[in-house]
């Protein structure tokens, strides 16, 4: 009999705090890289599809949705409908004159962000020059350190993680049994666990936090505990290459 854990995912209560690692416009940079559109020229229909996706997610998480991200998705809705609509009129208006774009001042909020982004990001990178940022240990910690001082740390972000989790929870493999054994699996059950991991372990990949056999509550709950252990600065997660491996490094001394 396959012993599985009896949680359904709408049954964990457990809030982690989004704020606290990204925002709405954080999101929609996100997005707008991962499509590789022009900033000047978003496709509101498609990036506004898959923002309210990423709400879905996060819900399904029971992610502490800020208010800020609800009024984005009513701002992205709003925006597509005026696109929707024709224009007309345009004799009545000025010459020269031509109505403005509905996605430029949203635009205009975006550029100002990633401009805010790129200065922070250029003084926490600054920051960290002489900090060590991995526990001294095994080889393969001393070598990807190397690699990191010559390419650069890339910070992951919540929304690559959370497409990572998607990726993880769709090769899980659960399988309906008739006989079903109750076994209770709690956040602060996981974390501990990752802790003692973290101690033992200064780095492995993401993909090594999740059973090949781990049902869909299991995987949300690791998850969450994860974000957790970041939010408390006990781990981070990193890349050598953009959309490349995803690993957690042990931030424990």
């Amino acid at each position: 009999m396959e012993r599985i854990f009896y949680n359904s995912a709408s049954r964990i209560r457990y809030n982690v705090r989004l704020d606290l690692f990204e925002g709405p416009i954080d999101l929609l940079l996100h997005l707008i890289r991962k499509n590789r559109v022009d900033i000047y020229d978003i496709p509101i229909a498609s990036i506004t599809e898959q923002y309210l996706e990423y709400i879905k997610v996060m819900k399904e998480l029971n992610l502490d949705l800020a208010g800020e991200y609800l009024l984005m998705a009513a701002t992205l809705i709003h925006i597509k409908s005026k696109m929707l609509v024709p224009l007309e009129n345009v004799d009545d208006e000025s010459p020269g004159d031509e109505p403005e774009d509905p996605r430029a001042e949203l635009v205009r909020k975006l550029l100002d962000y990633q401009r805010y982004k790129e200065v922070s990001a250029y003084f926490s990178e600054c920051d960290m020059m002489s900090r060590d940022v991995f526990p001294s240990g095994s080889n393969e910690v001393a070598h990807l350190k190397s690699e990191f001082e010559s390419t650069g740390i890339i910070d992951v972000s919540l929304f690559h993680l959370i497409e990572a989790l998607q990726s993880v929870i769709k090769k899980s493999k659960e399988k309906i049994i008739h006989e079903v054994t109750a076994e209770r699996l709690s956040i602060r059950d996981k974390l501990a666990e990752l802790t003692e991991r973290l101690k033992n372990d200064s780095m492995f990949l993401f993909t090594a936090l999740f059973e090949e056999t781990a049902t869909k509550p299991v995987i949300i709950i690791t998850f969450l505990a994860l974000l957790e252990l970041m939010k408390l600065k006990m781990a981070k997660v990193v890349q050598t290459e953009r959309f490349g491996p995803i690993r957690v490094v042990s931030l424990l001394s």
